[in-house]
């Protein structure tokens, strides 16, 4: 405990020498990640098929190379982050220059989930070192052969008193949270998030909670079917699942939805075989826990397809289940599994009221070849995040913010939205001393009560 408090102390201490501001010091650190995750891939690699046997081209395609990509944005563009933004200036302020200035929070807590232990460790890192803060980073014990990676590619290229990665075995949540922090962020579960915000508030300090919920999937009669199955199919089962933008459950059009779930069923067969539970390349449920409660969640359910489980692989079959409703116990909470309830609908406008009944989620997909029907479905639900015609892709794009509402969380990240929110967006107005208008001043004469009538109105 009192060797934690230190290097919270001296994260502290080195913040206020200012030295984390200088944009040569955030590149270079930026570099020496990015080198040293370069210098451990192959053990990366490994402990991801460990802890939840990701294959290595999913490993390289969902942890790793998003990585690599955020580092060279984040480095490519920092110069032209950190320069004064210059902003328009109102009336009654004239004559003067406005601006805002991003600059870093400070001692920043990242709090990363076992689901993409890689990814969802190092982007918000990325975020906070690119904006100029130090940073504490703890990992997730059920995934503990990454999280010992990531702590040996932290630890041995930075001083603790810059960036940090707690051993899990030392530290818990009550002494983790019990110090005064400058941004906390949190990805995972909605329960442990209310946790965190809780304690947060204790020390008013800045919270971002990447949560998740049920992103529905919507498929319209107007669609491509062969595409939507195929891409429904691969967006629901990498990673097994167990993704917070993973389509939770499906909504189609009842005219398509025999066919569309004849060519769903059909995908899953040609990316993982007959038998998905011998195949090496299809991920595993990350413990026995969490597969028990997805036994639990098709059990009594009318199975399309799949439904079969190895307790000793901790594996489940992709499974698609049909002639569900709203009130299907497999509605009431995320799912994080492959498993996939199907709806069939035939008014989009009662769908739409439906869906807007439940928890805001993270993620929306829509597949439609009908853009008016795309623009109800748009515009009539509340979700974090969509994707058309396809799913989770949406994620990928640096110029997008990623984030929830809602129940499905708080704060965005991701490219520039990450140093953005890593960021303090400080307000600068700089008023000339040539000209001093008298309006503002008492005595308060009825010519400047008209004249100030008349500013503010325009």
């Amino acid at each position: 405990m009192n060797e934690f408090k230190n290097i919270i102390n001296e994260q502290k201490i080195l913040f206020k020498s200012d030295r984390t501001k200088n944009e040569e010091f955030r590149i270079n650190t930026l570099k020496i990640l990015k080198k040293s995750i370069k210098n451990n891939e192959s053990e990366i690699i490994l402990a991801l098929k460990k802890d939840l046997s990701k294959s290595e081209t999913e490993s390289y395609i969902s942890e790793i190379g998003p990585v690599y990509s955020e580092i060279n944005f984040a480095i490519d563009n920092l110069k032209n982050r950190m320069k004064k933004e210059r902003v328009q200036t109102n009336s009654i302020s004239m004559p003067a220059k406005s601006y805002i200035i991003y600059e870093p929070l400070g001692l920043t807590l990242i709090i990363s989930p076992w689901n993409y232990p890689f990814m969802l460790s190092m982007v918000p890192v990325i975020s906070a070192i690119a904006s100029g803060n130090t940073v504490i980073l703890k990992t997730s014990r059920k995934s503990n052969h990454t999280s010992y990676i990531i702590r040996k590619i932290i630890n041995e290229s930075f001083d603790r008193s810059f960036i940090y990665c707690i051993d899990n075995e030392k530290i818990d949540y009550d002494e983790l949270l019990s110090y005064k922090y400058d941004h906390i962020f949190f990805t995972g579960s909605s329960k442990v998030g209310r946790t965190i915000m809780k304690k947060a508030s204790e020390n008013l300090v800045k919270v971002t909670l990447e949560l998740g919920g049920k992103s529905p999937c919507i498929v319209d009669e107007t669609s491509n079917l062969r595409l939507a199955a195929k891409r429904i199919i691969w967006g629901k089962l990498l990673n097994a699942g167990q993704t917070c933008v993973a389509p939770d459950y499906l909504l189609v059009h009842k005219d398509v939805k025999e066919k569309l779930l004849m060519l769903m069923k059909a995908y899953i067969i040609e990316f993982f075989g007959d038998f998905p539970l011998n195949n090496p390349d299809y991920p595993k449920i990350i413990d026995t826990y969490a597969l028990e409660r997805l036994v639990s969640l098709i059990k009594n359910q009318d199975i399309y397809s799949g439904g079969l489980y190895d307790l000793n692989l901790l594996k489940i079959e992709p499974t698609i289940i049909e002639n569900v409703d709203f009130n299907n116990k497999i509605m009431k909470e995320e799912i994080f599994g492959p498993i996939l309830p199907v709806i069939a609908y035939e008014d989009m406008f009662d769908i739409i009221n439906k869906v807007k009944n439940m928890d805001k989620p993270l993620s929306m997909y829509i597949f439609s070849e009908d853009n008016e029907h795309i623009n109800s479905f748009v515009n009539g639900i509340s979700a974090g995040g969509v994707c058309i015609n396809d799913t989770i892709m949406h994620i990928t794009n640096p110029n997008l913010e990623f984030g929830g509402v809602g129940e499905s969380g708080m704060g965005g990240y991701h490219g520039k939205f990450g140093f953005i929110n890593f960021s303090n967006r400080k307000a600068l107005m700089q008023r000339s001393t040539n000209i001093d208008i008298k309006v503002k001043y008492p005595p308060y004469s009825n010519g400047q009560k008209i004249l100030l009538k008349k500013i503010f109105d325009n």
